[in-house]
């Protein structure tokens, strides 16, 4: 009966704890405003802006000298960034410097990192130290000393070069050098953090197995990083599409590179040079949406790597 009584009385006290609820929710909600208002200024309003101005124009009367009207163009400006060769040839001109630049600067990035990772490395601090200090240094200033280097009149690089490095067939490859110089230290920086996070036991079994060095690296370290190789792989597709600082500054300085080279160096001409803002904003939104479908398909594709056993 005692017991009885006591569930039923525990039964009675349980409804206070459902009023302590409301106030941890407030609690919450209060935490997470701050966020929640800048994400939305900042991130969700430009977004909406930009897909707003896209399903505009801009038209003119009297020969064009008339005042502008802002009419409705629904998907017009879209329809204008699928025929626009100038935008093809630049998403196409990016592609082929990614297929190159990534896999280069990401194995590259590997190798760094596997060294400092390795028993046998000494100054370990200096080293990744100078590896990352590229990456501290802003984009445009980057380009812009490269740019120093690439002119003949002023380089001793182009001295000992066999090509001109502001030449039309090896200018891309200039912007790659200038890229992969930035941002090698940056990848080897989010490797080499998720090598820290092996488990040393694992170390002990491969050598109790007799795997040397070589062999602990590529069938330990190399599969227990891949989801930072992924991770590094959508950064660097994404920079790729977003390629803007090193065309711009190089176009100053060599006529290789036009003003359309890039898709947002088309975007940015369409826009303010033929003062065109609904088609510039289509050209930035399909560039969006080409950046997520390429991340989504290396994803994809990653997993379908690791599912055929491919390095596991």
């Amino acid at each position: 009966m005692v017991t009885i009584q006591l569930e039923a009385e525990e039964t009675r006290a349980a409804p206070p704890r459902k009023r302590g609820r409301p106030t941890s929710n407030r609690a919450a909600l209060i935490f997470l405003l701050p966020f929640s208002v800048l994400f939305v200024v900042f991130f969700l309003v430009p977004i909406g802006y930009a897909v707003n101005e896209s399903f505009y124009t801009e038209k003119r009367s009297g020969l064009g000298f008339g005042t502008p009207e802002r009419v409705f163009a629904g998907l017009d400006n879209f329809a204008k960034v699928f025929a626009d060769g100038g935008f093809a040839e630049g998403v196409g001109r990016l592609l082929l410097f990614g297929v190159v630049q990534v896999p280069v600067m990401l194995g590259l990035a590997l190798v760094l990192a596997l060294l400092l990772d390795s028993a046998s490395a000494r100054f370990k601090s200096f080293f990744r130290l100078t590896y990352f200090l590229p990456y501290a240094v802003p984009g445009v200033i980057a380009a812009i000393v490269w740019s120093f280097l690439y002119t003949p009149e002023i380089s001793p690089l182009t001295d000992v070069l066999p090509f001109d490095p502001l030449g039309d067939g090896a200018v891309m490859w200039s912007m790659a050098n200038i890229v992969t110089w930035t941002w090698v230290g940056f990848n080897m920086l989010v490797i080499y953090a998720a090598l820290q996070s092996i488990p040393s036991s694992l170390y002990e079994a491969a050598e109790l197995d007799g795997a040397g060095g070589w062999k602990t690296a590529w069938y330990v370290k190399v599969p227990l990083v891949r989801p930072s190789l992924v991770l590094t792989g959508v950064f660097s597709i994404i920079g790729t599409l977003q390629l803007f600082n090193e065309p711009m500054v190089l176009s100053r300085i060599t006529s290789s590179v036009g003003k359309d080279y890039t898709p947002l160096m088309r975007a940015l001409q369409v826009a303010l040079d033929s003062n065109d803002r609904g088609q510039g904003t289509a050209i930035a939104l399909t560039l969006a949406v080409l950046a997520a479908g390429l991340s989504y398909f290396f994803i994809r594709l990653s997993a379908w790597l690791t599912t055929r056993g491919v390095n596991r």
